[in-house]
């Protein structure tokens, strides 16, 4: 199969067509962002990176099989404020989707999976869905999966797709992985993560710091040493947000009473393996960054088994 990858990030596209034994002779991604760009070369050298989108020529691509991607949420999220989001198909985030429909509409690649925010405006769901049956000539509506079902991560997600999805049986199977079942060490007071975005990176600080942003906003995923540290900490914060203002944060990650989850545990809350994205010269809070902007990817998977599904239903 030979595909097209727009908005690559680290591959986890790749990963998933490796999951669902799909063969790759060919594999085109359009990225930008520097470190994504070397965590997908060290997992996979022959990656063909060609850059900027924008200056993309999709008629090069007529003889690919697939076009996967998700263009960047930033724009139509509901965490942007309320003054900064655009609820329209108008704005950058707009332009960046449309590169997505104009390398269809360029290359006619017979499949497709594009994937966004579930939080978008429903304005923004229903054009999308226009600008596709525009280019096909059928309408595809989105199919609502939250990541939760395949992974210990809670991450609403939009996916359209002309891969066979079976119609109402396309859920994939809750495999009822558990946060805790996830964790290098320590204590998870939940049984699904937060959803785990790019700025993730900066959930770092003092035990008040982290508190205040775990109890108080539901911003971030916290892990901590012991239940009674839990509930300890959680005491101290309704006593007083700022409990520990000045105190140094302590180096060692497993004396922590509260603490980031590890860039292993990030890794697996999105289905990557381990260490995928260790890579000379980008740093814990980089590698998270780019986990954040990726897709999870056994969500993928399922998706692309629709191709194997077809295939038995033909038999």
């Amino acid at each position: 199969m030979k595909v097209l990858s727009l908005f690559d990030g680290i591959s986890c596209g790749r990963v998933a067509l490796e999951r669902a034994n799909i063969n790759v002779e060919r594999y085109v991604a359009y990225e930008i962002e520097e470190n994504a760009i070397k965590i997908t070369k060290k997992n996979y050298p022959d990656t063909e990176e060609m850059g900027d989108v924008f200056k993309g020529d999709f008629t090069q691509y007529k003889d690919f099989d697939l076009l996967i991607g998700g263009s960047p949420c930033t724009y139509w999220s509901i965490a942007q404020k309320a003054e900064d989001r655009e609820v329209t198909n108008s704005g950058l985030g707009w332009e960046l989707f449309s590169q997505y429909t104009r390398a269809l509409k360029e290359s006619g690649i017979p499949y497709f999976i594009y994937e966004n925010n579930y939080s978008m405006d429903n304005k923004i769901k229903e054009e999308i869905t226009k600008a596709f049956k525009e280019i096909l000539g059928y309408e595809i509506k989105p199919i609502h999966i939250n990541s939760a079902l395949v992974s210990a991560q809670k991450r609403d997600r939009l996916y359209w797709t002309n891969i066979p999805c079976n119609g109402d049986n396309f859920m994939p199977e809750d495999k009822n992985i558990k946060l805790q079942d996830i964790l290098e060490f320590g204590y998870a007071d939940k049984p699904k993560s937060l959803c785990i975005a790019r700025r993730y990176a900066g959930f770092q600080g003092t035990e008040s710091y982290l508190c205040r942003r775990y109890f108080g906003k539901s911003f971030g995923q916290a892990a901590f040493s012991t239940k009674e540290d839990r509930d300890m900490l959680h005491n101290l914060y309704k006593e007083n947000p700022y409990f520990d203002k000045d105190t140094p944060v302590e180096k060692d990650p497993t004396k922590r009473k509260i603490r980031q989850l590890t860039v292993t545990e990030v890794e697996r809350l999105q289905t990557l393996p381990d260490n995928y994205t260790q890579c000379d010269n980008i740093n814990d809070s980089k590698r998270i960054e780019t986990i954040g902007n990726g897709w999870t990817v056994d969500v993928i998977t399922h998706i692309l088994n629709g191709f194997q599904r077809q295939k038995n239903a033909a038999i």
